[in-house]
């Protein structure tokens, strides 16, 4: 299953985030710093549903410089 999870940081945080998530989280097929309604957008892919919802809200939403994420799941 692939997951487009797009991040909004706390302001100059952007690439900080994105590098930590690259390195904890395996799963992460690409990671960057964007510019636009959002400042990160990671592309994760993992086996099922519930290891998507593992990663996104015990790694991903837990980064203290995050402020909001939006998932969007392919089908």
């Amino acid at each position: 299953m692939r997951a487009y999870v797009f991040i909004e940081t706390k302001p100059a945080t952007s690439l900080e985030v994105v590098k930590r998530i690259k390195s904890k989280v395996k799963e992460v097929v690409q990671a960057d710093a964007i510019y636009g309604r959002y400042d990160a957008v990671v592309i994760i892919e993992a086996p099922n549903l519930e290891s998507v919802n593992e990663i996104l809200y015990k790694v991903i939403e837990k980064d203290p410089n995050i402020v909001h994420t939006e998932t969007s799941l392919v089908l």
